[in-house]
């Protein structure tokens, strides 16, 4: 795929799931320690650093905005940015309090250095492997000296095709990246690891799940 048709896939997609995705995730921290606990921390970096203190924090791929929303909750300023305006318009009419925009996370209308936070809750695993590197840097171009990153991703190294999920035609791939590739990646956008967990999957996932977290030096 060019970018230009994989871009338009993953919004064509999400715009088809948008209700069914929110309904059916709507509790899905709920279950989970493990993620919670990673963003717990990253709130609580994001609150107490002194490069980070105060600013904002994007959640981008934010969805139906259920994970903006529980940021909002750890005392963060989190607002959300997603590629569908149809996952928007659910988020805005869930959480009518908070900020959700329409954009691309590789290409986003944030000054430079202005961000406490990034949060990539799985928003990535449709990103070839290839442009990981200028999304990062886009991560990094965003972030104030001091700020943080968290990233959410499938832990692995292969590609699998989605045509079929939550009820609707899909036309999905889905990457699963080995964290080593990750931290790699983020060290060379300037962003320097703090901590990573691997943790096996749950009843209803296919894959180990990842998390990593960065800081901008």
């Amino acid at each position: 795929m060019t970018e230009t048709s994989y871009l338009s896939s993953v919004r064509a997609s999400y715009d088809a799931v948008a209700v069914d995705y929110a309904r059916l995730f709507s509790t899905e921290l709920d279950g989970k320690p493990l993620d919670r606990a990673m963003l717990a921390a990253f709130a609580e970096y994001v609150r107490e650093d002194s490069g980070g203190g105060g600013r904002a924090v994007a959640d981008l791929g934010c969805g139906p905005g259920r994970v903006t929303a529980h940021l909002n909750e750890l005392g963060v300023r989190a607002f959300g940015v997603d590629l569908s305006p149809a996952m928007v318009a659910v988020a805005r009419r869930t959480y009518p309090g908070l900020r959700f925009e329409v954009g691309s996370m590789a290409a986003l209308d944030v000054a430079d250095g202005v961000l406490g936070g990034v949060l990539a809750w799985y928003s990535t695993v449709h990103t070839p492997p290839s442009e990981l590197p200028a999304l990062f840097a886009e991560f990094a171009r965003v972030l104030a000296p001091g700020g943080h990153l968290l990233v959410a991703f499938m832990a692995g190294d292969e590609l699998f095709r989605l045509d079929h999920a939550y009820g609707h035609a899909v036309d999905l791939d889905v990457y699963r990246t080995p964290p080593e590739l990750i931290a790699g990646l983020l060290a060379g956008a300037g962003l320097t690891e703090a901590a990573r967990l691997v943790r096996k999957p749950g009843p209803d996932e296919r894959s180990p799940h990842g998390f990593l977290l960065a800081r901008k030096s």
